[in-house]
């Protein structure tokens, strides 16, 4: 690549889809314009979308309108179709078309509903492909394939990809902002020196649908809390409780503020002793700056991630929501000091912070 090409970016948030593909491709995106990129984003105008945040952080959006049609989903096709709004090929016409007038250098799709029959259909002629997964379910027609889980091996895309695409496998290359690898050393000299619990962080995502923040704070209130304990709870914006959640908070037994969209999650990460959080890919945040974290699977798709940090030593694991059952009378056991120390080491061993350098680098040695 060289300085001013662009970067389109065919990604999507909604209240089902969550907020993570859109804000990991953000973080690439950053990158990318830090070494002279333009970079664009196609989004569909889901509810719970993200449309009006990417444009705060600078960036272009093309917005693909709402469709009374609806993604289906047929044998051929992915598992989570639904997820797009409209057919595939409804979406590679409407992405084509916006492709037309930027003559891109790569496309970055991060969607699960879409697979190698769109890659192929959109791809503009001499143009790189990335694609974004975390599933391994279905085929991809890619230059570069980013899977940054812990537990993947490249041979989970055997048959899925061509011979010669790029894969990039595991946390080494997890797309974090870069303040998790500034704040990283600090952090984890802070928990070598006396890990204590006097700070909680609470994040069960941006969008939360289900309210499983609420059942959090509900087990929090029957557990045995050190009296100087502060809780702090963070959601986003467009989340479907924040109100509920708010005044949960207000009549909680310690201290708790409820924090939305801030734009410093890492400081908050790093000041914690402590995390409640849901397995998707903030846990790379947690690792990143050694945050020990009781880690809830929310989603299917989270549910490999978990299993494998916990196998790792890195967090405890809840199979669901209803897994928060036990914290109360966990509480003390998972909080003791040689416990917290064990798991901040663990976690911070899993990735360093540095995987959006990465990548970019990749995509300049593709180019």
């Amino acid at each position: 690549m060289t300085d001013g090409e662009t970067i389109v970016f065919r990604t999507d948030a909604s209240l089902q889809i969550g907020t993570g593909h859109v804000m990991r491709c953000l973080t690439l995106a950053d990158a990318l314009r830090g070494q002279g990129r333009e970079c664009h984003f196609i989004c569909r105008e889901h509810p719970g979308h993200l449309v009006d945040a990417i444009r705060e952080r600078g960036f272009p959006v093309h917005v693909l309108p709402v469709s009374e049609e609806q993604g289906g989903q047929s044998a051929a096709g992915p598992a989570h179709a639904p997820w797009l709004g409209a057919s595939w090929e409804t979406d590679a016409r409407q992405t084509a078309e916006v492709l037309q007038g930027l003559h891109p250098s790569w496309v970055v799709v991060d969607h699960y509903a879409l697979d190698a029959r769109w890659e192929a259909t959109v791809r503009p002629q001499g143009t790189g492909l990335m694609v974004l997964d975390d599933l391994a379910d279905r085929s991809h027609q890619a230059d570069v394939l980013l899977d940054q889980n812990l537990g993947r091996q490249a041979g989970d895309y055997g048959g899925l990809v061509p011979e010669d695409c790029r894969l990039l496998i595991g946390p080494r290359h997890a797309l974090l902002r870069p303040e998790f690898a500034q704040l990283r050393e600090d952090s984890l000299r802070r928990r070598r020196r006396s890990p204590r619990l006097k700070r909680l962080l609470v994040s069960m995502g941006g969008m939360d649908k289900d309210n499983v923040t609420g059942k959090v704070l509900d087990a929090l209130r029957a557990a045995p809390l050190p009296s100087d304990l502060q809780i702090d709870v963070v959601m986003g914006g467009n989340a479907p409780w924040l109100r509920q959640v708010q005044d949960q908070a207000a009549a909680m037994p310690r201290p708790t503020r409820v924090m939305v969209d801030i734009p410093d999650m890492a400081q908050r990460m790093a000041e914690a002793d402590f995390a409640i959080g849901a397995a998707g890919s903030t846990s790379w945040e947690r690792c990143c700056l050694g945050l020990p974290a009781v880690m809830v699977v929310l989603a299917e798709n989270q549910r490999g991630i978990a299993a494998a940090l916990a196998v790792a030593d890195a967090c405890i694991c809840l199979d669901d929501a209803d897994g928060l059952a036990e914290l109360p009378e966990r509480w003390n056991e998972w909080t003791r000091p040689g416990t917290l120390r064990a798991m901040s080491r663990a976690s911070a061993s899993i990735t360093d912070g540095q995987g959006a350098a990465r990548v970019c680098q990749q995509l300049n040695q593709e180019a």
